[in-house]
């Protein structure tokens, strides 16, 4: 009796044939949970009939409801991307057609194809993540959070727990990629710290902070598309995998980039996120941020491990699933935060400085960037670039300014997260004000006063473009009868190269 090929077998050769294409060529992509087929420009995604704790493809039901929810969920993230779910069905002949008349044996989403080239993963590991595109991918996570739904807390709060469940299993099965003491150390130092930060979790919920967002962002899931980064393969199986506190989507991104190596990029991300939350007191939300990140990395480790026997080099899974694993067990390891304050006139090269040292100060991934010219244009409601009138510049709006900074600093530092306070700093009582802040919190500070030249000063505020400070010739040459004072920090000549201060400026926090 001839044995009877199981339907999904079916299936999968019938979507690898070119026949089934119009004889176009056919890539197949394998993955734990799915099989995604290339040809001409359209994609074929088919939920593989497999059950893990996680998720469950395991019924041909199961699977189309898995592609009916999958279509949904992505058209908010990647509209141009999701087309519809077709069936692969049995006709009268005996024969199989795509999206023809007959029982449905499986069931597929269709998707346009774009340039596989382009995903982040792979553009990272060609060329890197440029500033460019670092910024751009903080817009476009922080404009994803403003339109997915808030939901209740209270399940994914439970849920992470399960999560943590799953991690500790799938570890004590694979010894040999996961040492049994660093797994228990990890599994521990993740429940201490779930615990601690019950509260915080449930206040952020209660602010709207826990929403469904994309589950699943790592570089791999986004694509570059006419120059935009565009999330797409959100989490569909599971609506607790897919919620979770805003910061936990964020931490998957954040964590995959340090997992390659990308620190810079890392920070940029996560300065840019950061700078356009809508309240001060979100920034509370960052004392959750090493356990989330490490929990994002725990996770990658063990799906990257579920893959090992779809993967086409086993050895390249095996050693990603190592890097995560390491990452997570790091993360919840983090040094003790550090304020630092970089002062300076104009033209010193502050901001600057800020964005090169903030990724080399941790915990990881680096400090957030709080400049003083930034908080002066959101206060008065302004576009950065925008230039604000004299009435800006007052003693009493600098010090609301400065009012701003010092409390977002105190929250940052509170969460035990560091932070780089950018602004001139020219009186003696604003740098006593923030040396304030890092004491009241009982963290280490540091500060840093720039010094350069009149010529040079003027020749780099001329040279600017686009930019949040609105300082010009007058205000540089204005600011040379500024009483400044006696300067107790270090100060720094800041006339040579932005890498020779970078250097000196290390150094000196050091």
């Amino acid at each position: 009796m001839d044995q009877v090929e199981d339907p999904q077998a079916a299936a999968l050769r019938f979507l690898g044939d070119p026949a089934t294409h119009g004889g176009h060529a056919v890539s197949r992509i394998d993955t734990h949970s799915n099989v995604v087929f290339l040809s001409g420009d359209r994609a074929f995604k088919v939920k593989r009939a497999v059950r893990f704790p996680f998720l469950d493809y395991s019924t041909l039901a199961k699977r189309k409801a898995a592609c009916e929810s999958e279509l949904k969920i992505n058209r908010v993230f990647a509209p141009e991307l999701y087309r519809r779910i077709v069936p692969i069905a049995r006709t009268s002949t005996g024969r199989l057609a795509l999206d023809g008349d007959g029982e449905p044996i499986e069931w597929a989403v269709e998707m346009l194809r774009f340039d596989e080239s382009q995903t982040l993963d792979r553009i990272a590991a060609e060329s890197g993540i440029d500033d460019a595109l670092a910024r751009k991918l903080a817009a476009t996570v922080s404009a994803m959070h403003e339109r997915v739904p808030v939901v209740e807390p209270g399940s994914w709060i439970a849920a992470l727990e399960g999560f943590l469940d799953q991690n500790a299993e799938a570890f004590r099965e694979a010894p040999a990629l996961f040492p049994a003491e660093h797994a228990t150390k990890l599994d521990r130092a993740e429940r201490n710290e779930f615990e601690r930060l019950r509260p915080l979790l449930a206040n952020r919920g209660k602010r709207g902070l826990i929403r469904r967002g994309h589950g699943d962002l790592h570089l791999g899931n986004i694509a570059l598309l006419d120059g935009r980064p565009v999330p797409f393969d959100a989490i569909e199986f599971d609506p607790d995998v897919a919620a979770g506190d805003v910061l936990y989507d964020l931490a998957f991104l954040l964590m995959d980039l340090l997992a390659l190596g990308l620190g810079r990029a890392a920070n940029i991300v996560f300065s840019g996120y950061c700078g356009q939350m809508k309240s001060a007191e979100d920034l509370d939300g960052l004392a959750a941020l090493p356990f989330f990140m490490s929990l994002r990395a725990a996770i990658r480790a063990k799906v990257t491990a579920a893959r090992l026997q779809y993967a086409g080099s086993g050895e390249k899974a095996a050693e990603s699933a190592k890097v995560y694993f390491r990452l997570a067990v790091e993360l919840l390891s983090p040094p003790p935060p550090l304020l630092v304050a970089i002062g300076g006139l104009s033209g010193t090269g502050k901001s600057a400085l800020a964005r090169e040292i903030a990724p080399f100060v941790g915990p990881a991934p680096g400090a957030l960037v709080l400049r003083s010219d930034v908080e002066r244009k959101r206060l008065f409601g302004v576009a950065e670039a925008e230039r604000l009138s004299a009435d800006a510049y007052r003693a009493e709006a600098t010090g609301k300014v400065y009012g701003i900074v010092a409390d977002k600093a105190a929250r940052v530092i509170g969460a035990r997260h560091s932070a780089i306070v950018d602004a001139v700093f020219a009186r003696p009582e604003e740098r006593a004000a923030v040396a304030a802040v890092a004491a009241s919190a009982g963290v280490g500070f540091r500060g840093l006063f720039l010094v350069a030249d009149l010529q040079t000063r003027l020749k780099r505020v001329g040279a600017r473009g686009l930019d949040a400070s609105d300082a010009n010739a007058p205000v540089v040459r204005q600011q040379e009868t500024y009483p400044l004072g006696r300067i107790e920090w270090v100060e720094i000549d800041a006339s040579g190269s932005p890498s020779e201060t970078l250097t000196h400026a290390r150094s000196a926090i050091r």
